[in-house]
Parts: structure tokens; C-alpha cells; sequence
């Protein structure tokens, strides 16, 4: 994630939470019917929860469809007992009538799979109580939790797949990444970041963050199948930071080794270098050591870097190597894209940037000279962001094993559907794509989904930042605690999507 957008830890906001559980109630015959204006009601839950500020809160509803089949279309309607009035919403279309609500589906996310949900979120102002409504209903229906009146008993499911065995291993063909039986196979996931800055931070190795069996069983209620895991360079080689050295490689083993035996693919990306960078923008750390994002990979350490976690993973197809998180380099050369492609493939001595670099086709050769198989990702220009040249540029690789890595934020330059149709889609149709990190400046969902949407319709992979509990306040927070609570509205949205997911099945 560029700059100084990344990285910040936000005390997380107190809120109440109350949850609603419906079953829909019969309605007359004909008056739900097929052509009509609204949608059918459904069995479903509805959570609330809230961020009360003494004179105004902002609120978030959760629909969760409990019901064996996808609902195409939702209207939600509560009522409030005092003096509460909407200001804005988002991830739907907000409305009061005196103390009633109504929230409409957009066209994005009017369909809730089975099994999975859709959340919004409003702001308001009040004065007096502002106690929680207890009246929600859906498609004019209440609801009670359980499912459809029709039945008499009631089977709870789930649209999570089992995970049995270890992750597989994979490699490239053709534009999709297939397992070694040749099974198509999508990267579906989180990063799960700290290992990049807690050595260098007084931090430990995790940011005190648990990396045990309980920490990747609630990974896996969240249908994860692959988790990205940033490194510091300098930690890894022992030459500043601690843990360092011994120590930092075998945490970062045990960590991987137990991800992969419960069918979890790792991705190891090194996140961040040496490289002193004095003439960069006011915003960036200018430090030589590995403290913060430089603009390119150094050949002072990130070959022997790659060296050292290849000759580790060598011999394990289920772990990818992400080559260098984000690259920059035609930020220094005052946004000369060409000169930019030639520094992120070729390195040396490029321009605006005063250490050596080491391009992409360097850190390629640096991993097959050790013998390892690994699938490669790399990512574009622009904080990997600006894939147009990728393909022109992409280094050789006598395995052809490369994936290209993107990164997608809704603050970014290619932002938009017309974008990623002009700018990513054709380089999918050439290699596989890898959403490396996405997320947006707020802790909705709407941009996620509708990005996740598109993803899955192009068979990309993707994994969402972070899965760290650090508090949403400006958005790329997934969790409010190590047990997998998702975050309202950007959490419970994806945690929903990703239910509704097999990494195996491609559309």
C-alpha cells in the first residue's frame, strides 16, 4: 500500500452491539411474485452494531442469508425510538421517513449468496437516548433467525469448504495457476503483516501477535486459503533488527510450515530494504537501514536475500515468492514511465534513486540459481498499481513461472472498472494475476466488492490487507481481534465474499 498509508495502528473505536435474528414470515400468495418491485423475503440475521460519539454514532447492519440459495435484491427497515436522524450512508441507499429507516440494495451488492451477507453503514446525529432498535425486517418480512416457516426443522449450513491436507502445490500454466495435478487454483486470501516491521520496531517477530494453531483456525472460518506474509531483508540476513538472522528465519519457517499443513498457500514477499533514499518525498523515511518502503529492491542484500528464502522453501511449491512489494522507481525519475520499466527489470543505477538497485530480472535469476521451483509474482509501477508495460517488460524465467502482482486500492490511479478492463484484463489473458494487496480509504466495502466481483469474473487471485487488529478508522483493517471478529462493513463484507468462494472453482 503506498506511502504512509500503511502501517498505522488505530486505537479501536468502542461500540455497542446488538443481533437481530429473523425468520421470514409467509407472505400472501402473488404478492412477492416474479416482476414485482420488490424482492422475496428470505431467512436471515441481521446484526447492528454502533460507534456512539455522545451526540451522533455512526451505524452498521449486517444481512446474513440463512437460506440454502442466493436472494437477489434486499430492502431493510428498523425504526428508531428517539430523536435520531440520518446524515449520510454508504453500501446502500439510506433513507428516513420520521423514525423509520430503510436502506435499499445498490446494484453491486444486491445479491446476498447463500450462506453469506451484505453490510451498510449510516452516520447520524441524535439527542437524548439512543437506545437499539430491536424491529428489523427485510423484504417486508420479520425475521427470527431460523430457517423458511415451510420446514420443521432446521439444518444449519455453512458455504465454507473443508480444508483436509496441506496446501498445494502449485505452478503457471498459461494464464492460470494450476496445482501440480494441473487443477486450476486461485490465491484467495489476507496479508498478515508485522513480520516486515516488528524486528525493526523494538516489536519482536509478530508485533505480539499469535502464530499458533488457534491464530490459523479462525484464518480458516473465513474460507482463507492463502495468506501473504511481508519481510524485513535485514532481519532475514542478521544485519540489523531483532529477532535477526537465525532466529528471524526459523520463526518465519514455522510460521509457513504450519500455514501449509492446513492447506493455507503462503506467499513471502519481501516488503521492506536497505537503500537510503534522501532525495524522496517529504512523507518518506529516508533511513538507509530496512525501516520503511524504498522505491526499488537494493543489490546490496535483496539478491542474497532471495538466495537465503529460496535455498529455505526450495523443494515446497505450496509457497510463492513475491518479489518486492511495491515498486516506485519512476516516482524518482519524476513519473518517467519509460525510464521506470527499465529500472524495475534491469536495475543499477537508475535514475533519482542514489543506491544500486537490483531489477526484477536480477531477483529472478538470484531465485532459479538455487534450484527452486517456486511460482514468482512481480509487481508493476506506480506501488504496483500501473501494469501497462508489465508485459513488455516482464523478465525471463527458463520455468515460466511467473505471476504479475497487483495492488488496487480505491485511492489509486487505476481505480475504476474501465481501468482494470483497459489495464489488467489484458495482461490476465497472458499470465496470472494476483491481486497482492487491496483494500479502500474507508472501512466499507463497497469498493472491495465490487473489485472481489470483478476479480472473480476474470479468475484473479486476491488477498485483502490486513489481517491485523489494529482498529478500522481509515480503512485495510479486516479483524477487531486475533480470534477473526470482522471489522464491521469492510471485515464482515469480505469475510461474507470470501464464503462464498472455492479456491478450485473458476468461473
Amino acid at each position: 500500500m503506498p506511502g504512509t498509508r500503511k502501517r498505522r495502528t488505530a486505537l479501536a473505536a468502542l461500540g455497542a452491539a446488538v443481533s437481530i435474528a429473523c425468520t421470514v414470515l409467509t407472505a400472501a400468495a402473488g404478492s412477492w411474485a416474479s416482476g414485482t418491485s420488490a424482492a422475496a423475503p428470505f431467512a436471515c440475521r441481521v446484526d447492528y452494531t454502533t460507534n456512539d460519539w455522545g451526540n451522533g454514532f455512526g451505524a452498521n447492519v449486517t444481512i446474513s442469508n440463512l437460506g440454502s440459495s442466493a436472494v437477489d435484491g434486499w430492502t431493510l427497515t428498523y425504526t428508531y425510538a428517539g430523536d435520531q436522524t440520518l446524515q449520510n450512508g454508504w453500501n446502500g441507499t439510506w433513507s428516513q421517513s420520521g423514525k423509520k429507516i430503510t436502506v435499499t440494495a445498490l446494484s453491486w451488492n444486491s445479491s446476498v449468496p447463500a450462506g453469506g451477507g451484505v453490510s451498510a453503514g449510516a452516520n447520524f446525529s441524535y439527542r437524548g437516548g439512543n437506545a437499539k432498535p430491536t424491529d428489523f425486517a427485510v423484504n417486508g418480512a420479520e425475521c427470527t433467525g431460523t430457517g423458511p416457516t415451510t420446514t420443521t426443522t432446521t439444518t444449519t449450513t455453512t458455504t465454507t469448504p473443508p480444508v483436509e491436507g496441506p496446501a498445494p502445490a502449485l505452478r503457471v500454466s498459461g494464464n492460470r495457476i494450476v496445482t501440480a495435478k494441473g487443477e486450476p487454483y486461485r490465491l484467495l486470501g489476507v496479508s498478515r503483516s508485522s513480520g516486515e516491521f516488528a524486528c525493526v520496531q523494538g516489536k519482536g517477530m509478530w508485533d505480539g501477535g499469535p502464530v499458533d494453531q488457534a491464530s490459523v483456525n479462525a484464518m480458516k472460518t473465513w474460507n482463507i486459503h492463502a495468506v501473504r506474509v511481508p519481510l524485513n531483508e535485514e532481519c532475514w540476513l542478521g544485519v540489523n533488527g531483532s529477532p535477526g538472522g537465525a532466529a528471524y528465519q526459523q520463526a518465519v519457517k514455522d510460521y509457513v510450515n504450519l500455514l501449509v499443513a492446513n492447506g493455507i498457500n503462503v506467499i513471502l514477499d519481501l516488503h521492506w530494504t536497505w537503500g537510503a533514499y534522501p532525495t524522496g518525498p517529504d512523507w518518506h523515511c529516508k533511513d538507509e537501514h530496512a525501516v520503511c518502503q524504498k522505491p526499488m529492491p537494493d543489490a546490496r542484500y535483496a539478491p542474497q536475500f532471495w538466495t537465503g528464502v529460496a535455498t529455505a522453501f526450495k523443494g515446497n511449491d505450496a509457497v510463492v515468492f513475491d518479489l518486492f512489494n511495491e515498486p516506485y522507481p519512476d516516482l524518482a525519475s519524476n513519473w518517467n514511465k519509460t525510464l521506470g520499466w527499465q529500472c524495475w527489470r534491469d536495475g543499477g543505477m537508475c535514475t533519482g534513486l542514489p543506491y544500486e538497485t537490483a531489477g526484477m530480472q536480477n531477483l529472478v535469476d538470484a531465485v532459479r540459481a538455487t534450484g527452486a521451483t517456486n511460482v514468482l509474482m512481480l509487481g508493476g509501477l506506480e506501488w504496483a498499481n500501473d501494469m501497462r508495460e508489465w508485459l513488455s517488460h516482464k523478465p525471463n524465467d527458463p520455468l515460466h513461472n511467473l505471476a504479475a502482482s497487483w495492488h488496487s486500492y480505491s485511492n489509486n490511479a487505476c481505480a475504476t472498472q474501465s481501468c482494470w478492463d483497459s489495464q489488467v484484463a489484458p495482461v490476465a489473458e497472458q499470465v496470472p494475476v494476483v491481486i497482492g494487496e487491496f483494500g479502500q480509504n474507508n472501512c466499507g466495502f463497497d469498493y472491495m466488492r465490487q473489485l472481489a466481483d470483478w476479480a472473480d469474473a476474470h479468475h484473479l487471485s486476491y488477498l485483502a490487507w490486513t489481517w491485523n487488529p489494529w482498529g478500522c478508522s481509515t480503512g485495510a483493517v479486516l479483524i477487531k481481534d486475533w480470534n477473526g471478529t470482522p471489522e464491521p462493513g469492510v471485515g464482515e463484507g469480505y469475510k461474507a465474499h470470501l464464503l462464498t468462494q472455492n479456491p478450485y472453482a473458476m468461473r
